[in-house]
């Protein structure tokens, strides 16, 4: 082959690798609120809008991504829930807070992820694609949770770090149990252990990671939905044919959570029904940002969900 077929071929791939980037950066923009209907109330019961927010993964300079979350106060949810990994820089928790805006008005719960402890660094982007045991943050400095954690708990956000918990939503009475973080093993399954309360319209199991070990307990104690984030979908995805705007086929997790269930609505276990004892809905948010040091997604766009309970009939 001629030096100048090589040098073109070279180019062009060079070429393909930029715009690849380039879209891949774009892409991790294009903050998306998707709408998802779950069956999951009594019967006769009126509908809830939940407002499930995850991954958020905030930097002071990223301004655009602020604006559009302070304008998701105008959905007025009846509930928020925030399933962690809020933060990327020592200075994000105003920042955060500040975001949220109007959302803090409205009753709301949260859990804390593995990046709302400890400052982000750089990775090399491909080792996403490996398996993770969370154990990396030796000498990493930590951030400011404790702050984040004041200022939803002092907004009237119910902290469910490894407790159970019960709010009164419209005319639902609706019972919590969250766990820490189960990436870095912080859950304490055994505090939250135990039947689901059978008083209650609604019980919701939240954690910041899908661990399987998390999920079949909430589904075993006979929580109805379980609320979870981390995955960030795959966040690098195989693209749909002729689709880009549609959410690709994931290829991780960063979890032990199977790939098929890395975003969106699903059962688990998962070839559960509804209605069958020791199952429940779970839905995995892929989540409104990325590591600081690789903001980019593939068939994966960055999102909000905004949940419509409803009742089983």
């Amino acid at each position: 082959m001629r030096p100048s077929r090589i040098v073109g071929l070279l180019g062009t791939g060079v070429a393909s690798g930029v715009l690849a980037t380039a879209y891949a950066a774009w892409e991790a923009r294009q903050y998306t609120l998707r709408k998802v209907d779950v069956p999951v109330l009594p019967a006769g019961m009126r509908p809830l809008r939940v407002l499930h927010l995850s991954d958020i993964h905030m930097t002071p300079g990223q301004t655009r991504k602020q604006e559009w979350l302070r304008g998701l106060a105008t959905l007025e949810p009846d509930l928020v829930i925030d399933t962690g990994d809020n933060l990327a820089h020592r200075d994000s928790v105003p920042v955060v807070l500040d975001s949220l805006g109007g959302l803090l008005d409205r009753p709301g719960v949260f859990v804390h992820g593995s990046n709302d402890y400890f400052e982000p660094g750089f990775r090399n982007p491909i080792s996403y694609l490996l398996p993770d045991s969370g154990k990396r943050h030796v000498n990493v400095p930590a951030l400011p949770w404790g702050g984040l954690t004041a200022g939803l708990a002092g907004a009237g956000w119910l902290d469910l770090t490894n407790r159970r918990a019960a709010l009164v939503v419209g005319e639902a009475r609706i019972a919590f149990a969250g766990v820490d973080d189960p990436h870095l093993r912080y859950d304490d399954l055994e505090a939250v252990s135990g039947p689901a309360d059978p008083a209650a319209d609604l019980r919701l199991g939240i954690a910041h990671a899908p661990y399987l070990r998390v999920l079949d307990q909430y589904a075993a104690d006979g929580y109805d939905a379980i609320v979870a984030g981390h995955t960030h979908g795959g966040q690098v995805c195989l693209p749909r044919l002729g689709n880009l705007r549609a959410p690709g086929r994931a290829l991780t997790t960063n979890c032990d959570l199977e790939p098929e269930r890395a975003r969106g609505l699903h059962r688990h276990p998962a070839d559960s029904k509804p209605g069958e004892a020791g199952s429940a809905w779970l839905h995995v948010s892929a989540g409104l940002g990325t590591s600081p040091y690789s903001r980019i997604r593939v068939a994966c766009r960055p999102e909000a969900t905004l949940l419509t309970l409803r009742a089983r009939d």
